[in-house]
């Protein structure tokens, strides 16, 4: 059984461009909710147990849509929470150096991140990937399509585009909502962590194990 995990920051934190109702709803209710329904899913499943990482895979093995959706969805918005921080940052040296070879700039990244996720039709993500040579690249994905760390790519940070995500604060304005996001919230010392552990072939991120197996 896996349970929701603590936000990082008070719920104010994130405030102008996540207001505290956006982010209670988010994660009490939208985030607790994949939560729930994964646990229910995997008391019908007994024979699936193991970390997150591994239960989505074997989700995806089987094949079990309910149980990849719900089990993605709590991966994805784990890692959401741990890629923003109430305090602006700046990318440390290696990370910046990396922006400048892929994007031009810290600008240029800007512009393709904002692009990629106000540019994805429907629900999804948009994430900073890196590859295990230090190659930066941005992409979008649908819906709960999870972005594990893996043997070629590791996410350094992702934004949510579904519309529960942005909507109550910015209406239709997802392009906004995503500058301001990149702008106020990307926490680049989480995206450096993850950078260095997939450059030098460390172990990035992973989501707390559950806290009690189904057997």
């Amino acid at each position: 059984m896996f349970a929701l995990p603590d936000l990082p920051y008070a719920p104010t934190a994130l405030e102008p461009v996540i207001s505290t109702n956006t982010l209670g709803f988010h994660h009490g209710k939208h985030h607790a909710g994949y939560v729930k329904t994964l646990n229910t899913r995997l008391a019908e499943l007994p024979g699936v147990t193991g970390t997150l990482e591994e239960i989505i895979r074997q989700a995806e093995e089987i094949p079990d849509a309910k149980l990849f959706n719900n089990a993605a969805q709590c991966w994805n918005h784990s890692f959401f929470w741990l890629s923003m921080a109430p305090k602006r940052q700046d990318p440390d040296a290696a990370l910046a150096k990396a922006i400048a070879a892929a994007f031009h700039d810290h600008a240029g990244l800007r512009k393709a991140f904002v692009a990629a996720g106000a540019g994805h039709f429907g629900s999804g993500w948009v994430w900073l990937m890196s590859d295990n040579h230090g190659a930066l690249s941005v992409i979008s994905t649908h819906d709960a399509k999870d972005m594990l760390p893996g043997v070629d790519s590791t996410p350094l940070l992702v934004c949510d585009l579904w519309e529960h995500a942005y909507y109550l604060d910015h209406q239709n304005d997802r392009a906004g909502f995503l500058a301001q996001w990149f702008d106020h919230l990307a926490d680049w010392t989480f995206a450096g962590r993850q950078f260095h552990a997939a450059v030098r072939n460390g172990l990035s991120w992973r989501h707390p194990r559950a806290f009690s197996f189904v057997e």
